[in-house]
């Protein structure tokens, strides 16, 4: 069944699915060895230990092993610490640890790499790997974030008191505190937002290389947004970030935490020059689940007041947010600056005020994925409208009638100005979409073979807009149209979109253009995908590169046909001289790049762009899940879920259709079985295999039943809001609503994701 999507004339199929269909992608692992040496990287067992010695003298002896490095040895070569890039406002008191490519001294995860093995097979690797004698003493641990902040709790840094990484406060708490004395209904909620670890398809996988004669850097890896990691490659390095170029071939998946720089970066890249030779390096599914960067685990404490007529009057909401053992490239933003704007919602609330706490544990390090903020916000805010909606004896889509923000523009309580929307509108839709009038009938339906069904409503508000800059650049070649841009696909269509994008702006064919990206050699700058940014940061910097190509080529096409510019016109990739008595002559932008050539000019006919923005955009939406719950196991099943959401302008609906469904399932995955566990006191990672750590399949999934409604915004002239991360923010919420509904026979008003089998169970029996 095509849906409405794969219907409309924009929704071209994806060009890159032809390779990607008949094994001809172009993914680090399959590229040739080329006398290449291998690395792989003995990890910590421990989660908290000091490292006493290392005696590597057995391993060194091993067949095949080219050296053995540990913390001691790039510490004497100068090797510097991972930064953060993120930094917040200096009343927060950040604190950013040391953190060497490899530990030196102590681990405080396990996980946290200690030597690099470095051979001519990996097999001679991994034999070496297993003769390398740590002597480790071993320290207590803490692994929950709350527990972190005790007075008692296991200390991680000597700079970070506490184990506090972070005190952050944005609002008016004065007047939030007037809002919450003067309120008729308070509703209180402690809820967890479960840590997840990304799973993408593709392990994180890198291969360095050292150009002696040029004394630079390249290094291939499986990542994103090139520049930023390799800036902060080059400052562990110690070198130029024009000394490191940085190539990503296609991505299998990523998700966010593929955007950050990794202990094995630089560390690759300074074994690589130490002996002069190429080094691959590709994680295995232990060491993604081990030393990859998680997502979420926060703590909240969320508290709505309300007024007699349930209208809202004020949010409070207090985070500990774990941050792992270390400060990730991003990960102070995920609790702080990200969720930030997003906070409130789509609901007219006159005071709201967030206090997060960042907290140090031994565990994996925590930053951005998909939603990154935006999905925790929500999150508690639509639970505990559900909540109060229950305690007040009405409807909750009636109480989200009754305090959707309706006037544009509307300047929140924390300051963003959302400037359109149709919320109230998108609710109904939803509403009739879902068949509300026809639960009932399923809800008996589904007692009659002794099931529990519940109706859970979602909704969501996404801000979006990422770094504040993007470029791009048009290249007229000989046999193409060379399309570069800063940002990155990690699987959203960007080799589609984009040339679509300016395929249109300049009237030629698709087949004319030729997409680049990923390649700091031939991108020199760039801000990177993220934060659903990239159609109207990246693509508002391709129009105006478009509108500088033209520019540039109007005065040299103008001399070609032997007319003023002023009677030049542009159309359908040509130029056209117009006279009174009408068309003198017309050149092609082929023949126009041709004549910089023939002219024996040494350069190409280019434009560029370069998109400075710092407004956001606001994705928003209705999502609605309906489950099914079995008395007897707890076990839930997922039977229906329908959206209406507003991305904006759509460039391509289906391929924003897919980003959609991809998002949806992660968030679903999230609220029913993602959970990437820990060891309460030992700090030994629960969930470090597929076997261990549940995601959603197929057969989880009911049809999903996605419906756009495109408000343009004046944020850029695309008119987009970005897609790629709603899925994810909105599913959470709408999946245990409904849950929750389903178990109100049981006096349940919260259950904490995800909501196993064994949780919903336990629920039922109080």
């Amino acid at each position: 069944m095509l849906t409405a999507a794969a219907r409309d004339p924009r929704s071209l199929r994806r060009v890159e699915d032809e390779r990607f269909l008949t094994g001809q992608g172009r993914y680090l692992d399959d590229a040739p060895a080329n006398g290449q040496l291998v690395a792989v990287v003995l990890r910590s067992p421990h989660a908290h230990a000091d490292i006493r010695s290392v005696d590597a003298a057995d391993a060194l002896q091993v067949a095949g092993v080219r050296a053995i490095f540990t913390g001691e040895d790039l510490a004497r070569d100068g090797v510097g610490h991972l930064p953060c890039s993120l930094t917040l406002d200096e009343a927060a008191g950040l604190v950013v640890p040391p953190r060497p490519p490899l530990c030196l001294g102590r681990v405080r995860h396990v996980g946290d790499p200690v030597a690099l093995v470095v051979a001519n097979t990996r097999r001679a690797a991994v034999d070496a790997l297993e003769q390398i004698v740590v002597n480790y003493e071993t320290l207590p641990a803490v692994t929950d974030p709350t527990e972190a902040l005790s007075p008692d709790a296991p200390a991680l840094w000597a700079e970070a008191q506490g184990n506090r990484a972070f005190h952050y406060r944005r609002g008016d708490f004065a007047a939030t505190r007037l809002q919450f004395d003067a309120a008729a209904h308070v509703v209180e909620l402690d809820l967890v937002n479960n840590r997840v670890a990304a799973a993408a398809m593709e392990p994180r996988a890198a291969i360095a290389r050292w150009d002696e004669a040029g004394d630079r850097f390249l290094l291939e890896l499986s990542g994103a947004s090139v520049h930023q990691i390799r800036r902060e490659t080059a400052t562990v390095l110690g070198v130029a970030p024009d000394r490191v170029d940085l190539v990503c071939p296609d991505v299998g998946g990523g998700f966010g935490m593929k955007n950050v720089t990794y202990p094995e970066y630089p560390l690759l890249l300074w074994a690589a020059r130490r002996l002069r030779a190429p080094i691959r390096w590709v994680a295995d599914r232990t060491e993604e689940f081990t030393s990859g960067a998680h997502g979420r685990d926060n703590h909240t404490r969320a508290r709505l007041a309300l007024d007699a007529d349930g209208r809202f009057l004020a949010l409070s909401v207090e985070t500990v947010a774990n941050l792992g053992a270390y400060v990730s490239s991003l990960g102070p933003g995920a609790a702080t600056t990200a969720p930030t704007p997003a906070m409130g919602g789509l609901y007219d609330i006159p005071a709201v005020t967030m206090d997060v706490r960042g907290a140090f544990t031994n565990t994996a390090p925590v930053d951005a994925y998909r939603g990154a903020g935006k999905p925790e916000a929500n999150y508690l805010l639509e639970r505990l409208i559900d909540i109060a909606a229950g305690r007040l004896g009405v409807d909750a889509a009636d109480l989200r009638r009754r305090n959707f923000i309706r006037a544009f523009p509307h300047r929140n309580a924390l300051g963003f100005t959302i400037d359109c929307g149709e919320f109230a509108e998108n609710l109904e839709r939803a509403l009739l979409a879902a068949d509300r009038a026809g639960f009932d009938a399923r809800k008996a339906q589904s007692a009659a073979s002794g099931k529990l069904r519940g109706f859970g409503v979602g909704c969501f508000l996404e801000t979006s807009r990422g770094q504040p800059d993007e470029e791009a650049w048009l290249r007229v070649r000989p046999d193409a149209i060379e399309v570069a841009i800063g940002t990155q696909s990690n699987g959203q269509g960007h080799e589609t979109s984009f040339v679509q994008l300016v395929a249109d702006r300049l009237g030629l064919p698709h087949d004319r253009f030729r997409f680049v990206q990923g390649d700091t050699r031939t991108v020199p700058r760039g801000g990177g995908h993220g934060g659903a940014r990239s159609v109207h940061m990246g693509g508002t910097a391709l129009l105006l590169a478009a509108e500088d190509l033209l520019r540039r080529a109007l005065p040299i096409a103008a001399r070609l046909l032997q007319a003023d510019e002023a009677a030049v016109a542009y159309s359908d990739g040509a130029f056209t001289a117009l006279t009174p008595e009408g068309v003198s002559g017309t050149v092609d932008l082929s023949g126009v790049a041709r004549a910089l050539v023939e002219a024996g000019q040494d350069e190409t006919l280019e434009g560029h762009g370069d998109n400075r923005c710092d407004r956001y955009t606001f994705p928003n939406g209705c999502h609605i899940a309906e489950v099914e719950v079995d008395r007897n196991s707890g076990a839930v099943t997922l039977a229906r879920y329908t959206a209406v959401d507003d991305y904006g302008v759509l460039l391509n609906p289906l391929l924003a259709e897919g980003q959609i469904h991809g998002g949806v399932a992660q968030g679903i995955g999230q609220a029913l079985m993602e959970e990437a566990l820990y060891e309460r006191d030992g700090g030994q990672i629960l969930s470090a295999t597929f076997m261990d750590y549940a995601m959603p399949r197929g057969g989880d999934l009911p049809w999903l039943d996605i419906r756009f409604v495109e408000i343009p915004t004046d944020a850029n002239p695309i008119g987009a809001k970005g897609s790629g991360q709603a899925g994810a923010i909105a599913a959470p919420q709408a999946v245990i609503n409904a849950v929750v509904d389903a178990l109100r026979p049981f006096g349940v008003e919260h259950i904490d994701m995800p909501a196993t089998a064994e949780r919903v169970w336990r629920a039922m029996r109080g």
